[in-house]
């Protein structure tokens, strides 16, 4: 195989690896980079609906903290887009400069072969190469060679034109990738300058707050005492409607559903769809999240849930998040009442409702419309309180609703 051919071939199996692997990686993060910015500009839209209320002020340290976390995301995202980019471009360099120096090679062994071709033209040197062989078999070999010279300066050619159009390509995409990198560099700088102001609003009201740090670890100490207060009585309603199902069944258990074969097979298909079912309001942020975790304004001070908390739109529809039945609807004194549906052995409880369009026993389907998130008044805030249990214990619901 002639020595061009084989530069080439060991060239092209060297980077249609790696090109493919970080172009998916591209994709990958371009895709996270534009899920971040759909969620900035959600979550702006749901938070500046209350910034003319009397919202309190370790409520806007939360809005300020989950917008700094998402624009910090969105930064490192960017910087990874911008570091790949770097890598790229430089890769299609050393591509460019590889790819001169096979057309440089090319098109010097085509014109030894034109200057070669070109002094034995004449139709009576062919001859007389042909007729000076010493039996028919190398006569016949010296015209095969006349063939096969013709056709190896064809593929030369060839290979020349495509490898020129390669050149001009790479070119071309090396030109695309520096713009692309300059404008994802010029977008991070945006978002840095929003980002140092909304830490400057943060910090200023951090300081605020730490003034009287006493009056804000009451005020948190009794929402979470509320909370919990609240949480107890529905674990309190679902292990009474645990007791009260299994003992129409016959079955003494206390900890979990004794269930039918229907109830199975829908239990069955809850757990197939895990990951993939979908959020209980149209739009939605996740405010709190499931489980133990420090306050943003005095990490000494813990937050805990047993499900999600939801800033949403004013009056949102709130859904069902899977087929099932109406378990209970728990009302609250001086508080807002609750749906719980149940699922097979799972149950979806929906909390901080003004409005409830079901009633117990119904049977729903998944997207229905249940009720309506209720709206402070004072505050502007929206709220769905989300929380999941399998039997009688929870489950962290970001594990399965779907990613959006």
């Amino acid at each position: 195989m002639n020595r061009s051919l084989i530069f080439i071939l060991v060239f092209t199996l060297t980077f249609y690896g790696k090109g493919y692997t970080q172009s998916t990686s591209k994709k990958q993060l371009e895709a996270r980079r534009l899920k971040l910015e759909k969620e900035i500009k959600e979550a702006n839209s749901i938070l500046t609906l209350t910034n003319n209320k009397q919202k309190s002020v370790s409520s806007q340290v939360e809005d300020l903290m989950y917008k700094i976390n998402i624009r910090k995301n969105l930064i490192r995202v960017t910087n990874d887009q911008a570091n790949l980019l770097s890598r790229l471009i430089s890769k299609n360099s050393k591509e460019v400069d590889q790819l001169t120096v096979q057309l440089e090679l090319l098109k010097k062994d085509y014109a030894e072969m034109v200057v070669k071709s070109y002094k034995n033209r004449s139709v009576h040197s062919r001859l007389m190469f042909l007729f000076s062989s010493e039996n028919f078999k190398q006569a016949y070999k010296r015209l095969q060679y006349f063939e096969q010279y013709k056709l190896y300066q064809k593929n030369q050619a060839e290979i020349i034109k495509s490898k020129s159009l390669e050149l001009n390509q790479l070119n071309a995409e090396l030109k695309l990738q520096q713009d692309e990198k300059k404008s994802l560099i010029e977008k991070n700088r945006e978002v840095n300058l929003i980002l140092e102001e909304e830490l400057k609003q943060q910090n200023i009201l951090i300081t605020d707050i730490k003034k009287d740090i006493g009056k804000y670890r009451t005020s948190i100490n009794r929402k979470q005492r509320e909370i919990e207060k609240l949480d107890k009585q529905i674990e309190k309603l679902i292990k009474e409607a645990i007791a009260a199902s299994n003992k129409k069944k016959g079955s003494k258990r206390s900890s979990s559903f004794t269930l039918t074969p229907e109830a199975k097979a829908l239990a069955a298909s809850f757990e197939s769809n895990k990951g993939k079912l979908p959020w209980p309001v149209k739009k939605g942020i996740v405010k709190v999240k499931y489980g133990t975790q420090p306050s943003p304004i005095d990490p000494s001070i813990k937050i805990r849930s047993n499900g999600i908390r939801i800033a949403t739109e004013p009056a949102a529809k709130v859904k069902a998040i899977f087929k099932g039945e109406v378990l209970a609807i728990h009302l609250v004194k001086r508080g807002n009442p609750s749906v719980l549906i149940r699922h097979g052995n799972y149950i979806s409880v929906y909390k901080n409702l003004s409005k409830i369009y079901v009633k117990k026993g119904q049977i729903i389907e998944t997207n229905q419309e249940i009720g309506q998130v209720f709206t402070n008044p004072n505050s502007g805030e929206s709220i769905l309180n989300f929380s999941l249990f399998k039997d009688g214990s929870t489950q962290n619901p970001m594990y399965w609703i779907i990613r959006i």
